[in-house]
């Protein structure tokens, strides 16, 4: 149990690194520090130091009674289109009715790096007031920041390499051979050099902004019992199983019900009158004359 207890806290120390990029830039000396405090329905509520040239990915999984999904989610919708398209767009929306009273939805979002953290604590504090809690906080981080500075040494150097052998082809004296490999190897360079610029382009596009993605799942019991409640636990397999049982005299009953009224139809017109009279007919007709005694 501590185990589990630890690695959440673990993923969730990731929280908030986005929001305090713009402090980090005052107080770069600053040593990295995170502070816990554990709640059970939120999760630990986690600061830490910015990580710069890291691009984060936020997805949350709230859990809450399914009649209250949809607020909610429209509550999240809203949220992230008061703050307009330049702060948070919404990228993906799903929502689904797994099941008779279960329900599961999505949203995902293109969030300012500087108020993601801050927009997941909001969002939650929403899911918390609709008696939901968190479920689960998954946060990765991508150093791209590095791959640009990679990037860029590595344009350096082609640039250099392209420099040189433009130099090569001015100084004259080149033979037609000579020269038209240098152009091809020019040229291949050239290529390089774009690429690595559509790379930090890339890299650029995912550090100015941050996916968050929430998950909604259902307790899939009634409306108003909590989850982790033994008694929604019990109540929910009741009404699982009267579900189940319910199904089960319904399609029994649709496959005989048609055969049983026939039956009782035929019943009712063999004691009718005219069937009456038929069957005497039938009964006289089966009754042959004794013969005479010799």
């Amino acid at each position: 149990m501590k185990s589990k207890l630890l690695a959440g806290a673990m993923a969730l120390a990731l929280i908030g690194c986005s929001e305090q990029r713009a402090d980090n830039a005052t107080s770069s000396e600053a040593p990295a520090m995170a502070e816990v405090a554990a709640d059970a329905a939120g999760g630990p509520d986690v600061a830490v130091t910015a990580a710069p040239g890291v691009a984060f990915n936020y997805a949350y999984a709230f859990r809450l009674d399914d009649h209250r999904i949809a607020k909610v989610q429209e509550e999240h919708a809203a949220a992230c289109e008061a703050l307009g398209t330049a702060r948070c767009r919404i990228t993906g929306m799903t929502y689904r009715l797994v099941r008779e009273n279960a329900v599961e939805a999505r949203l995902e979002f293109k969030l300012d790096p500087a108020i993601a953290r801050k927009f997941g604590r909001d969002a939650l504090a929403s899911v918390e007031k609709a008696e939901g809690v968190l479920a689960e906080a998954r946060i990765s981080g991508e150093d791209v920041g590095t791959q640009i500075s990679d990037s860029q040494r590595r344009s350096a150097d082609i640039g250099a390499e392209i420099g040189r052998l433009e130099a090569r082809l001015k100084q004259g004296g080149l033979g037609d051979r000579e020269r038209t490999e240098l152009q091809q190897q020019i040229a291949s360079l050239r290529e390089r050099l774009d690429g690595e610029r559509d790379t930090r382009r890339s890299g650029e596009a995912m550090l100015a902004t941050t996916p968050m993605a929430f998950d909604y799942v259902g307790t899939g019991g009634l409306p108003g019992i909590g989850y982790g409640n033994p008694f929604s636990d019990a109540a929910n397999m009741l009404v699982r199983s009267g579900s189940l049982l319910l199904s089960f005299v319904l399609v029994v009953g649709a496959a005989v019900l048609p055969w049983a009224l026939l039956f009782a139809l035929l019943l009712f017109l063999w004691r009718t009158g005219p069937m009456a009279r038929v069957r005497s007919w039938f009964a006289g007709r089966s009754k042959t004359p004794t013969p005479p005694a010799t």
